[in-house]
């Protein structure tokens, strides 16, 4: 059997400080000790982001994912719907690509306003033809995904804690089931 090291090589053997200490018989060589560096990592504490930061670098990295994926070109599916978020949980199913943040907002405020109105109950692709909503998303979603700011999309982050549910998985669909044999 061969061994991964040879056993007559110099081996540095590390002890606490404790171990060293109560042995005066060992001696332990730092090395040079530089009393400015000393100093430095006894003052300066470990560099640590703030929330506020971590959400801004996620809003950044999530902008530019959303201003890489490509508005689909070719629409020719009629699309039923009652709600526009009804529609927009649709579209994703059937491009397989996800919707920006602002966009699922938008969809659910969109619904919002007809509350109360009499059409309140009626179903929504019989007040709006499904291509001009399903055009109407695509509009917004290219507005968001090339435009938006992500220290705009932070500070809504921040101020509503709820925002994950407004953020679709940005896993492929393939690659979401590669996850699942593994």
């Amino acid at each position: 059997m061969k061994r991964a090291f040879q056993w007559n090589e110099h081996v540095d053997v590390l002890s606490s400080d404790e171990s060293s200490s109560s042995n005066p018989e060992v001696e332990v060589d730092n090395g040079p000790v530089d009393k400015q560096s000393m100093d430095m990592t006894i003052d300066q504490p470990a560099c640590q982001e703030s929330s506020e930061d971590v959400v801004i670098r996620r809003a950044e990295m999530y902008q530019e994912y959303m201003k890489q994926i490509p508005i689909p070109a070719l629409r020719g599916s009629l699309i039923p719907f009652d709600t526009w978020m009804g529609l927009a949980r649709s579209m994703k199913q059937l491009y397989e690509q996800p919707l920006h943040y602002l966009t699922n907002v938008l969809v659910k405020h969109w619904d919002q306003l007809r509350v109360g109105t009499e059409d309140e109950i009626r179903s929504l692709d019989t007040i709006i033809h499904p291509i001009k909503a399903e055009a109407s998303i695509w509009l917004m979603e290219e507005v968001h995904r090339q435009t938006t700011s992500p220290h705009h999309i932070a500070k809504l982050w921040l101020s509503d804690p709820m925002h994950y549910a407004f953020v679709d998985s940005i896993i492929p669909t393939n690659m979401k089931d590669d996850l699942q044999v593994l």
